[in-house]
């Protein structure tokens, strides 16, 4: 596999768990989970925009 194609699936796992930790925090009031799941939400955006620039590129 392709590195772009693994970085925008890697950061699509990302932004998926990201928000379920996010919503689990929520859910169970503990804001340090729900910190942690935004942020790992923002890791896979970012992961998911490398591989879309690398496809671009044609990397």
């Amino acid at each position: 596999m392709k590195a772009s194609t693994t970085n925008i699936a890697r950061g699509n796992a990302n932004v998926v768990k990201g928000k379920v930790k996010e919503v689990t925090g929520k859910v169970v009031r503990s804001p340090k989970l729900e910190l942690k799941g935004a942020a790992q939400k923002e890791v896979g955006k970012i992961q998911r925009a490398v591989g879309k620039s690398q496809k671009n590129r044609g990397a």
